[in-house]
């Protein structure tokens, strides 16, 4: 038999009232998932999604409306401090105390644990190398980089040593320099065989680190599966970029639309979304749809060839894309 999933959804669903109505708002909408030791999980999807709500739910910080949602073989309702002592969490906000010193804020942490002073003693040196701050061990949190900061909550949150470690937007607001710098931290955990479960809506995030995922919109399940499978379900291999002149734009993406490449025809598979800042045409040959775009006299400001990505994936699945 294979091993119980460290958390199992099934039909999860979190309502909130209504401010002045008799409607409930369902951020989450009986949704079903499974996450297994040593994976790293993903939730994809927009703001308001409904990727937050689910992660607290795990974190046994807010109780489930209807369905079943068992965490490390527990109930969250009823054994949530059990849970939380076996989680490390690290949420959008650092809450990071400013006026102590980056050792302290790892060190009173992991008071919290009721560990040993010689046991967090030995974790904070070694997170503090993990995390690259040995050298701002004693500065006051409040001069470090929000980069900094990033590396210094996840260290943090694994002074417990944690079954799971629960990541809310691990990475926004960092420029790309720290992203690619907190990604390997979290590739090394993920190497460890610590169990990742992660919200994003960056899709290359997503690729980067997620070996499963689910893509969530309006509080529900749209698709599910490895990255790379769903770019093969949902997406050509080629995507065509295009930026128009305003004055041209509109009649540019007319002529597109009842072209061969929105038809089925010159080896695409009938797809041109049309978005407010630029024009996608999927295609399995890229440049054989730019050559088409050009024999149309059309000429685009802008023309790139690139791969398809999880971001495609949802535009198709539903209509808008992951930014919105």
């Amino acid at each position: 038999m294979s091993e119980r999933p460290l958390v199992a959804a099934t039909g999860l669903t979190k309502v909130y009232p209504r401010r002045r109505s008799t409607a409930e708002f369902r951020a989450v909408d009986g949704i079903d998932f499974e996450v297994q030791r040593g994976e790293a999980f993903g939730l994809l999807g927009p703001n308001g999604a409904g990727k937050s709500t689910t992660m607290r739910m795990i974190a046994a910080t807010s109780p489930i409306s209807g369905g079943s949602l068992r965490v490390l073989g527990m109930d969250p309702m009823r054994q949530g401090p059990e849970i939380r002592s076996r989680l490390g969490v690290v949420t959008q906000d650092d809450c990071l105390d400013n006026e102590l010193t980056v050792r302290e804020n790892l060190h009173i942490y992991g008071r919290y644990f009721s560990l040993p002073r010689a046991v967090i003693r030995e974790r904070v040196t070694r997170l503090l190398g993990f995390a690259q701050l040995e050298e701002k061990a004693g500065d006051q949190v409040e001069t470090l980089s929000g980069g900094m900061r990033r590396r210094l909550t996840i260290a943090r949150s694994l002074i417990n040593e944690p079954d799971i470690l629960l990541l809310d937007e691990p990475t926004t607001g960092l420029d790309p320099q720290a992203r690619h710098i907190l990604w390997d931290r979290l590739f090394r955990l993920k190497q460890e065989g610590v169990t990742l479960i992660l919200t994003t809506h960056y899709m290359d995030e997503a690729e980067q680190l997620c070996d499963r995922l689910v893509v969530v919109d309006h509080g529900r399940i749209v698709a599910h599966g490895s990255p790379r499978d769903l770019i093969t379900r949902y997406a050509t291999r080629d995507v065509l970029e295009l930026r128009f002149r305003l004055d041209e734009r509109d009649t540019a993406a007319e002529k597109l639309r009842t072209s061969p490449l929105a038809t089925g025809g010159n080896d695409t598979d009938g797809r041109v979304e049309l978005l407010p800042d630029r024009v996608l045409v999927y295609a399995a040959d890229g440049e054989a749809a730019l050559s088409t775009v050009h024999a149309m006299s059309l000429t685009p400001l802008t023309a790139l060839v690139r791969r398809a990505t999880l971001e495609d994936v949802f535009l198709k699945l539903t209509g808008r894309s992951l930014i919105e």
